[in-house]
């Protein structure tokens, strides 16, 4: 099983000089835990997770105590929290290399990208878990 036939082809992505604030609406509204930062190119340069944003902002934002400064958390940009050291795949990536990457390197998702480093995808650890569980079949009878 390669992973092209298991990633989640519905990919996000936000560029490097975004604010906070553009992100944090893309995580309220979409049941997403991880964006892809791309370039002017939309090659891939990094990845904003749903936990890298929440020790980026203020406890505080949108809070009744918020105030000023919690507010100006939003407007950091993207390249500031986004991780870039990246361990990406391309599609036919044996499914077995994704899960070392994920044991060896304590990620919990995986970029899928083409020859020019542009992604196609992402993979996480829950469609890694979803293609290994048998398929539920009612008994027959």
């Amino acid at each position: 099983m390669d992973v092209g036939s298991i990633m989640t082809t519905r990919v996000v992505t936000v560029e490097m000089d975004d604010q906070l604030d553009v992100v944090k609406q893309i995580f309220d509204s979409l049941n997403f835990h991880h964006l892809l930062v791309v370039d002017d190119r939309k090659k891939l340069t990094g990845v904003v997770s749903d936990r890298d944003l929440l020790k980026a902002l203020s406890p505080f934002v949108g809070s009744a105590t918020e105030n000023a400064r919690d507010v100006a958390t939003l407007n950091k940009r993207v390249h500031q929290i986004m991780s870039r050291n990246l361990h990406t795949l391309q599609p036919r990536a044996a499914l077995s290399e994704a899960m070392q990457l994920f044991l060896e390197h304590r990620i919990s998702c995986i970029p899928i990208v083409n020859e020019d480093l542009k992604p196609v995808g992402i993979l996480s650890w829950r469609d890694v878990l979803r293609a290994l569980l048998p398929a539920q079949n009612p008994p027959a009878g």
